[in-house]
């Protein structure tokens, strides 16, 4: 159940009704009262704002039951939530001021034409002579934003915002969101390639299946900048990080596992393709048909190509058939879909990550006592499977090194990268995954694929630590 803070300001007629009556009132309805305010005092009357932790369903009941209350004026309501969106979240700052004609003359006209010929001469300058050296596009159309759906680029924007707040925050890279008016993909690929100029790096964000593998491949290959799809990819490194740290506390080999994945969709397919990377022999790839069958023929190009590969199991199934006797379970498709006897039916020692959200494919409750270790993407159960752990970190080392392109090694060194964070003394199974507010993360991240980069060859620069 999804909880708000609102902020409910009063006024109270003192004659009528006093604030304990008030706090009173509210915790029967259900809310929590977590600060308290005063506006203006006075000895007839006040005006407090009261702030309440309320599930989404209660908020209009808690509002109806104070406008009935004698002796109370509700002034106005507040979302804490919408409160901080108001204006957008981000904005941009020059690095340094413009007092004089001097400095107008440096960053502007005239000077500026004795910089521009310089890049216009040699092109690579502008990774140092412009911001293209730290600044990320975080690009969607709003086809499929996480829990929303198609709900178009205007209405994908807070979401798109809140990643470039995570970059700079977390590993000091500028992104800027790019919200585009489209579903076409080809006008995107056209669109995102012109606009790239600027860019450092591009970040794809909420793009419908399959557009988005199309989207990515294209765009990877005619564009000298990396591009990365965080829905795919993102998802992948984590799960891939929490598994190495899953395996070490139940004493199993990657190369020994049976792995189904539930829900072949973006990010489903880049977990499996980084299963394989990291050494699983034996897949199980699920969707709403069933298992993904070796040797089978597919219409969608990623099942079939999942189709042809040797570790893909060649027996068909259900979800329930197909999930006896496996070590692993990932699941990144929809809500209860599962029962704890399907868990129980897994082989000892299991491993579980269901991550559908806000509804995991089994209940947390109902699958803890039968599960060795067990995930979510939800922040109030242990071991949350969050991307914000992979793109603040990839993108600060991708930036760094200059990489043509994100492949499939610098991915799986930012999975060991994650996982190492967690240390031998700390591991457990309510522990294989560490914080995202864990300092040493976007460190080793961003190192971890520099060197991958520079080991592949897509480096176009060494730092100096590297040298």
């Amino acid at each position: 159940m999804a909880y708000n803070s609102v902020i409910f300001r009063l006024e109270l007629d003192h004659a009528k009704v006093n604030f304990g009556d008030v706090a009173s009132v509210i915790s029967k309805a259900g809310g929590d009262i977590t600060s308290i305010d005063v506006i203006r005092a006075g000895q007839e009357s006040s005006i407090r704002d009261i702030t309440v932790s309320a599930a989404d369903a209660i908020e209009t009941h808690i509002l109806g039951v104070l406008q009935e209350l004698d002796g109370i004026r509700v002034v106005n309501t507040s979302d804490s939530t919408f409160l901080a969106h108001l204006g957008g979240k981000i904005s941009i700052q020059p690095t340094l001021p413009i007092k004089n004609r001097d400095d107008l003359s440096k960053v502007y006209t005239p000077g500026v034409a004795r910089v521009c010929t310089a890049i216009h001469e040699n092109p690579q300058k502008a990774y140092s002579l412009t911001i293209k050296r730290n600044t990320v596009a975080v690009i969607t159309d709003g086809t499929a934003v996480l829990g929303l759906g198609d709900i178009g680029p205007e209405a994908a924007a807070p979401v798109m915002e809140g990643k470039a707040m995570l970059f700079k925050q977390l590993a000091g890279v500028d992104a800027f969101p790019l919200c585009l008016d489209t579903k076409d993909t080809e006008e995107m690929i056209r669109t995102i390639k012109a606009v790239s100029p600027i860019f450092g790096g591009i970040n794809l964000e909420d793009i419908s299946s399959p557009r988005c593998f199309e989207i990515e491949t294209r765009l990877s290959e005619e564009l000298d900048i990396p591009v990365f799809h965080d829905d795919q990819h993102g998802t992948a490194v984590v799960v891939i990080a929490g598994l190495l740290n899953a395996l070490k506390v139940v004493h199993k080999q990657m190369s020994d596992i049976r792995v189904v994945v539930n829900g072949i969709g973006a990010a489903g397919v880049s977990i499996c393709k980084m299963l394989l990377a990291a050494g699983v022999n034996r897949l199980v790839p699920v969707d709403r048909d069933g298992a993904i069958v070796r040797g089978e023929s597919y219409s969608h190009p990623m099942w079939q190509w999942l189709a042809e590969q040797p570790q893909v199991e060649a027996v068909p199934g259900s979800l329930q058939e197909v999930l006896h006797g496996a070590d692993v379970f990932i699941g990144v498709s929809r809500g209860g879909l599962l029962g704890a006897q399907d868990i129980k039916s897994m082989a000892p020692d299991n491993i579980v990550f269901a991550m559908a959200n806000p509804k995991p494919e089994i209940d947390p409750e109902e699958a803890l006592p039968h599960v060795r270790v067990f995930a979510t993407g939800r922040s109030d159960y242990p071991n949350q499977i969050n991307n914000v752990l992979v793109f603040p970190g990839l993108f600060r080392g991708a930036l760094d090194c200059r990489a043509r392109r994100i492949n499939e090694p610098m991915k799986l060194a930012a999975a060991r990268a994650i996982a190492s964070v967690v240390t031998e003394s700390e591991l457990n199974a309510q522990y294989i995954i560490p914080s995202i507010f864990n300092e040493q993360v976007v460190a080793k991240v961003s190192r971890a694929v520099i060197e991958a980069a520079i080991l592949t060859g897509t480096a176009r620069r060494i730092p100096p630590d590297f040298r």
